[in-house]
């Protein structure tokens, strides 16, 4: 492959990872019209039906046709890179990614990134507080010694902790569990008595790419395919909260520094 050649399919390639994960029909026609090739378009016998059902095959029907459009014309691959540029600067696309990046288990960026719109949240327009940890655990008033554990643990430490009956910014509570989980440098989750809503809390947390925290009274009640997760185990007394308190604070050093 010539060093011409090489460079024109770089090229071909970016502008297919673009259409494949934006285009529409509408996108579709219009650069067909944009190359004077709607009859080719026209003529494939898949790839707007596999954009339709979302099939496996949209991927190779997609890279086909830009293929063909680019070999019709000499222009049509610029022709092309405009329209995506176009698409990118009307869409703001894409953010940048310090912006929009919201996990914390890892270090590094990911090769791949997901973007999704979820139906119960609302995204909130805010950024991840890298001195903050959010707790999930029961409301119930036998686990306030618990809580009291971990708050001596953050005050030590200057780490501000947050549990969603600690604020009341919007009139739905999942919301603002939400809100906590996502702007959190890291998530801490009790699983005691395998409470459904620690539970959920912790997998919106895993989805979120954050970095989790496990603690319990009995490892039994940490769900069997978390418990390669290594959690922290505590008794509900004086002895047993202040070796918590010690475990912690090991945990969040390491954590936050």
């Amino acid at each position: 492959m010539t060093s011409k050649h090489k460079q024109r399919t770089t090229r071909l390639f970016a502008v297919h990872e673009f259409a494949r994960n934006h285009f529409t029909k509408s996108d579709w026609f219009r650069v067909a019209h944009l190359t004077d090739t709607v009859e080719l378009l026209e003529d494939h016998p898949r790839l707007l039906k596999s954009l339709d059902f979302h099939d496996d095959d949209y991927d190779g029907n997609s890279l086909q046709v830009l293929s063909k459009i680019v070999n019709v014309g000499a222009a049509n691959l610029a022709e092309l890179e405009r329209y995506v540029e176009e698409q990118k600067i009307r869409t703001n696309y894409p953010q940048p990614v310090e912006a929009r990046f919201v996990s914390t288990a890892s270090g590094r960026l990911p090769e791949r990134i997901v973007t999704f719109a979820p139906d119960v949240f609302q995204i909130p327009d805010k950024t991840v507080e890298p001195n903050v940890l959010s707790v999930m655990m029961p409301f119930e008033s036998r686990f306030a010694g618990t809580y009291n554990a971990i708050r001596n643990v953050c005050n030590k430490l200057g780490i501000e902790c947050r549990r969603a009956d600690d604020i009341w910014e919007n009139s739905i509570l999942i919301q603002d569990v939400f809100d906590l989980i996502f702007t959190a440098r890291a998530v801490l989750t009790d699983f005691t008595d395998r409470n459904p809503n620690v539970f959920y809390e912790t997998g919106v947390a895993h989805t979120l790419g954050k970095l989790v925290i496990p603690i319990t009274q009995s490892v039994a009640d940490i769900p069997f395919d978390l418990r390669h997760h290594r959690a922290l185990t505590y008794l509900p007394n004086s002895e047993g909260l202040l070796k918590l308190e010690a475990d912690l604070e090991k945990k969040l050093v390491k954590v936050f520094r």
